[in-house]
């Protein structure tokens, strides 16, 4: 990993760690990703460091692969840009941005279809509303992942990217704009997939909002044609 920036295969190396090791504890009988994951911050386990440690826990071999390639393909271009320091702030504030858009959600979603039931029927068992609180759970990097993509397109718009299936090379800034415009159409159509389509936004958006701070300032947030 010599030619992987810093930040970039640390982040790289802690996810992995943190992925094998949650599957040794659970051979000892403890979940990692229910102590460490994003829980509802209405229910009894949340604890508000796990706005950071959801980040680094995953639900499974795939989803890991996915966000840790996208992280070797893009960040470490951005690291290149920004120096490890910026690229890290940028990488945690869409993360914990995430986590944040996620639990706005989830109260949405508490208040206009939970809060009137005592409990609630998940078609295996009938349990009490607070222990159903307690399952509402996060993990994943997607969320500052979805940030690493907003950035690379806004940096490098023109970049031309191949994307499988489409057989021809697509601009960057296109390829976010389509992958934006899809999390939104699953976010409203597609909310028993068990994806957290709007923590994937979320990190967009305050993605969005910080380099255009930058840009603003002159400080490095610099657009790339």
């Amino acid at each position: 990993m010599n030619s992987i920036p810093t930040v970039t295969k640390n982040l790289l190396i802690i996810n992995v760690l943190c992925f094998f090791g949650g599957v040794v504890a659970m051979k000892y009988g403890m979940n990692l990703n229910d102590l460490l994951g994003l829980h509802f911050f209405m229910a009894s386990d949340f604890n508000p460091a796990q706005l950071i440690t959801y980040m680094f826990m995953h639900g499974g071999f795939q989803h890991l692969f996915f966000n840790m390639f996208a992280l070797w393909m893009f960040g470490r271009t951005l690291e290149q840009v920004w120096g490890p320091k910026r690229f890290l702030s940028y990488y945690m504030i869409c993360g914990i941005g995430a986590g944040l858009v996620q639990e706005l959600v989830q109260y949405i979603q508490y208040v206009t279809e939970l809060s009137q039931y005592d409990s609630v029927n998940t078609r295996i068992a009938v349990i009490p509303m607070a222990e159903y609180l307690n399952l509402m759970t996060t993990v994943g990097a997607s969320g500052a992942i979805y940030g690493i993509l907003l950035a690379f397109g806004m940096l490098f718009p023109n970049s031309q990217m191949f994307v499988f299936p489409i057989p021809v090379p697509i601009k960057a800034k296109y390829f976010v704009m389509g992958y934006a415009a899809l999390e939104l159409f699953l976010g409203f159509g597609a909310s028993g997939d068990g994806v957290a389509h709007f923590a994937h936004l979320g990190g967009m958006i305050f993605g969005f909002i910080l380099i255009m701070y930058w840009r603003k300032k002159n400080d490095n947030g610099q657009f790339y044609y």
